[in-house]
């Protein structure tokens, strides 16, 4: 069983989901900029230690609590 998540949506060019394989994640990220890219992790640590990077606070183009609330949905899933 596949489950999917879209932990955000902002238009239909830029969006983030994420798919559960058992014990796979895959996480799939759409921009307008760079298209597509997958990640694929083994563990829900080490998607979080991704997406701390890669949402880091110093670099998050939006507020404080937009970038919260896309961690606290990645660390749901």
């Amino acid at each position: 069983m596949i489950k999917k998540v879209q932990i955000y949506k902002t238009d239909k060019w830029n969006m983030l989901n994420v798919e559960v394989h058992g014990r796979q994640i895959i996480v799939r990220e759409i921009s307008d900029q760079w298209g597509e890219e997958a990640h694929t992790f083994l563990s829900r640590p080490e998607l979080m230690n991704w997406a701390e990077q890669r949402f880091a606070a110093d670099r998050f183009p939006g507020t404080p609590e937009e970038r919260e609330e896309i961690l606290a949905k990645l660390r749901e899933v």
